[in-house]
């Protein structure tokens, strides 16, 4: 079988749920091989093992962590020199999507970005025009590469023993422009990461500020919390948490939209989601077009309503 690369998304070690989703992936299309950057490879070891990577291959020069994304890319087009991938699939992050471009014109090949799915040949699905169309698309030169958003697949357990090859890279002067200087970890919620929630629930305008509702229904489901562009415009939630075209986009299996009217801005970052759930008082909202269940009623009664019935059954 050929060869997938799939470059591994982590944090000091803690594979992310976003990579067990591309190793799954990965195994449609031939034999995975993870790419792991920076040190920890050793505890990342069983997660990749247990979602089917073959191999693993550890690069650890210091260059990798030092600066932003071009060494990155380097050491992929130097490891992709090596085992000529068949396909190369990465997550479809900001630096993912950047890692990606630059090594599409290092490898002089073709790039699909936000894919939803992805399928034998590779074929790719992707939500095009603000999620109004789905289209599907392949690479026709050179190495497919190919980023893909977060909860594109239900991640698939396939126990392998993958063996660590230490693989040694050399970087250019010319990669090395941008030096991180300075990293802190940001501040825990004890949610789940927006991007990678499998429940996301969102809170707009409707809010008036207050997105204690909002807060106290995602909790009581484990979900992450959103917000949207009038929200966040206001000053009252994170940009960092923002939800649309010019924020994150999203793809959980569940979104509640909240007091959220549904401009195309918005819909444009979430409306792949699985099932959508929308709050609000207006029973002309555009976001009633889009949605699986909708609840026309003020979101300060109905979300407290639904939080105590859920807590209720959990317990």
């Amino acid at each position: 079988m050929s060869n997938v690369l799939v470059l591994v998304d982590h944090t000091g070690g803690k594979v992310r749920k976003t990579t067990a989703e591309l190793l799954t992936i990965a195994r449609r299309l031939g034999d995975p091989i993870a790419v792991y950057i920076g040190d920890g490879v050793q505890d990342a070891l069983p997660a990749l093992g247990q979602y089917g990577a073959t191999k693993v291959i550890a690069l650890t020069s210091p260059e990798l962590t030092q600066y932003l994304v071009a060494p990155k890319a380097e050491a992929l087009q130097q490891v992709a020199a090596k085992v000529e991938p068949s396909t190369i699939l990465i997550s479809s992050s900001a630096e993912g999507k950047e890692i990606a471009a630059r090594l599409a014109v290092k490898l002089d090949s073709g790039l699909i970005t936000d894919a939803v799915d992805v399928q034998a040949g590779p074929v790719t699905t992707q939500s095009v025009f603000a999620g109004n169309y789905s289209v599907q698309a392949k690479v026709t030169h050179g190495t497919p590469i190919i980023t893909v958003k977060p909860n594109a697949a239900t991640p698939e357990a396939a126990q392998t023993s993958p063996e660590v090859e230490e693989f040694d890279v050399s970087i250019s002067d010319t990669a090395k422009t941008a030096k991180i200087v300075e990293s802190k970890p940001r501040e825990a919620t004890g949610r789940p990461e927006l991007t990678e929630a499998a429940i996301i629930v969102s809170g707009g305008r409707g809010t008036g500020g207050d997105f204690g509702p909002v807060e106290a229904f995602a909790d009581s489901l484990g979900a992450a919390v959103g917000a949207s562009r009038a929200a966040v415009d206001s000053g009252w939630y994170p940009h960092a948490y923002q939800v649309g075209q010019t924020g994150k986009t999203v793809s959980p299996q569940l979104y509640v939209a909240a007091g959220i009217s549904g401009a195309i801005q918005h819909r444009a970052g979430m409306q792949t989601s699985k099932t959508i759930v929308a709050i609000n008082k207006d029973e002309e909202a555009p976001i009633f077009e889009l949605v699986d269940f909708g609840v026309v009623g003020d979101l300060h009664k109905v979300l407290p309503a639904a939080t105590e019935e859920v807590t209720k059954r959990k317990s």
